[in-house]
């Protein structure tokens, strides 16, 4: 099988990378990743190149965003439904996002540990990857991930993000479908968890559902569902389910799963799939414009020159954030005080 050379002068070979990756090699598929994840602008070129490149082979898979509440066994099911998938003769990708250090930026959990047995499955491809700043828990080159590992013929791509939090919609705007896992606390959970985020699930599972939790767990299924009924679901095509399952035991995997494909019956013949999938890479295209230029205003030298007077004079309330921002602006494009541009 053909390797991706790489060299210290011109960088990873792109057309040996590629088809690496078209061949379902894991280390060509890894290494793409990475050049994806790097901040360095040549790697980010040459990431661009790549992209390109396999783009029409990707956009296959089923995508699956994963959160849940901490404490919930997002790992444990996500090694159960993998397993399960991987046994359907289906190949299965792990995007699991690790929380990140606050000192050092890197994965705090570091490794794939967490799902020991799904790791060993030749079916499966299991990527960690720092969360960093992003919000909503998902590293900022997911969605190059996800289309590298479509195009290296992977079914289903499962995004597992840190868990809920400030911006699950994220999540949301790059997947087919959103799951949200809870635990069998019931009404009383419901207290804790933001109406935004079980307004974005498509499917809710109530998991841990065994053992003496079993009876809970029906429970909660029932106030989980009365809860749903109250919200305005995402598509008038679909209403969330609430479904049981154990991942430890591994049941109502299997349902969960005939729950996916009635879902994509659902949307897919009335154009609903592609028109997300459509209107989810504008967002992507925003979502980079935005980043790109908060980078490109970082690195200019002129700002550079006033950002450390700017925040000082915010920190101490001698000017609002709103007019710092605004300064900053002027000076990254060149403008006078008055908001022109200089003649």
């Amino acid at each position: 099988m053909q390797r991706a050379a790489t060299s210290v002068r011109s960088g990873p070979d792109i057309p040996a990378l590629q088809a690496g990756i078209l061949a379902g090699d894991r280390r060509s598929l890894a290494r793409a990743i990475t050049l994806a994840e790097s901040t360095r602008a040549d790697h980010q070129e040459q990431s661009a190149a790549l992209l390109a490149a396999i783009l029409p082979h990707a956009g296959k898979a089923v995508r699956i965003g994963i959160t849940g509440t901490p404490g919930v066994g997002k790992s444990t099911f996500i090694e159960a439904f993998g397993k399960y998938l991987t046994g359907q003769g289906l190949r299965v990708a792990v995007l699991a996002v690790d929380p990140s250090s606050a000192r050092s930026g890197g994965s705090i959990l570091g490794d794939k540990t967490r799902m020991e047995e799904l790791v060993r499955d030749p079916n499966a491809f299991i990527r960690p990857s720092p969360a960093g700043r992003t919000l909503g828990g998902v590293a900022r080159r997911t969605r190059e991930a996800m289309l590298l590992v479509e195009a290296a013929g992977f079914d289903v791509v499962l995004v597992e993000t840190v868990g809920v939090g400030q911006s699950e919609t994220t999540v949301a705007d790059m997947v087919d479908m959103f799951m949200l896992l809870l635990a069998p606390g019931g009404g009383d959970d419901l207290q804790g968890i933001k109406r935004g985020i079980m307004e974005l699930a498509d499917l809710v599972v109530v998991n841990k559902a065994d053992g003496d939790l079993l009876k809970v767990a029906r429970l909660a299924k029932g106030d989980y569902a009365a809860a749903l009924r109250l919200m305005r679901p995402r598509s008038p095509l679909w209403h969330p389910q609430v479904m049981l399952a154990s991942a430890v035991q591994r049941t109502g995997i299997a349902d969960i799963w005939q729950a996916i494909q009635a879902y994509r019956a659902a949307l897919e013949p009335a154009g609903e799939w592609e028109r997300r999938r459509a209107d989810q890479a504008l967002a992507w295209m925003w979502r980079e414009l935005s980043d790109g230029l908060v980078d490109e205003l970082r690195a200019d030298s002129t700002v550079a020159a006033r950002l450390p007077r700017m925040e000082a004079e915010v920190r101490v309330g001698r000017v609002t954030p709103t007019a710092a921002a605004r300064r900053l602006l002027a000076a990254f494009l060149g403008l006078r005080g008055d908001g022109n541009r200089p003649t």
